[in-house]
């Protein structure tokens, strides 16, 4: 990527679809490439928290929103060498401010875990160890009736639970790619195999 500046694909059809998503807080350095992948890297001290044990507000984390008609399930890969504390990647569900899930690999206490956090008002967090290999995993998430599933994958074939939980019922979300790094700036992630679609409506013990 050219540090010097932003360069986008205008020509390719599978770039374009990044173009259709709203940025918040649209990191210094990004580029879409011919194949329909992501590259950012992100700014310095960037982070999603609200008030949970640390009493703080953070809303500048790097984030791609693609607005949703009510119910859907979206689905990524991501590619990253996460390396300091916090660095984290992954995927993110937003109604607002105050109203919203990310969830991907964050490095903490010295190795990379699969890690979610809801926020309604204020933040909660889950972290547990990540068996594959973090720096290639996929994420899916469903929104369907006010309830939220969350899904991984170490190989994009077989999906294991990561969460269930309540969400707000809406007539739109934004949902897309997300990363921060609350220590530090210069992490690299490559987001690709974005898809966006109606709900799977899988039975929640149906892992494909």
């Amino acid at each position: 990527m050219d540090r010097k500046q932003t360069v986008e694909v205008s020509q390719d059809i599978e770039a374009s679809v990044w173009r259709t998503a709203n940025w918040l807080n649209k990191p210094s350095l990004y580029q879409t490439f011919t194949d329909g992948s992501l590259e950012m890297v992100t700014d310095s001290h960037t982070d999603f928290w609200r008030e949970t044990h640390y009493g703080f507000i953070r809303d500048s984390g790097h984030f791609l929103g693609f607005a949703t008609l009510g119910s859907f399930t979206a689905q990524v890969r991501i590619n990253a060498d996460f390396r300091e504390l916090y660095d984290q990647a992954g995927i993110m569900v937003r109604l607002n401010e105050e109203t919203w899930l990310k969830a991907g690999i964050e490095f903490n206490d010295g190795m990379p875990m699969i890690s979610s956090v809801l926020t309604q008002g204020t933040s909660d967090w889950a972290p547990s160890c990540f068996s594959g290999d973090p720096t290639d995993f996929w994420l899916r998430v469903t929104v369907s009736d006010g309830v939220l599933r969350l899904q991984y994958s170490m190989d994009g074939i077989t999906w294991p639970l990561l969460r269930l939980a309540p969400f707000p019922k809406a007539e739109r979300y934004m949902v897309g790619p997300m990363c921060c790094t609350p220590e530090r700036q210069g992490l690299r992630v490559k987001f690709s195999e974005w898809s966006l679609s109606q709900p799977l409506g899988r039975d929640l013990h149906d892992l494909s």
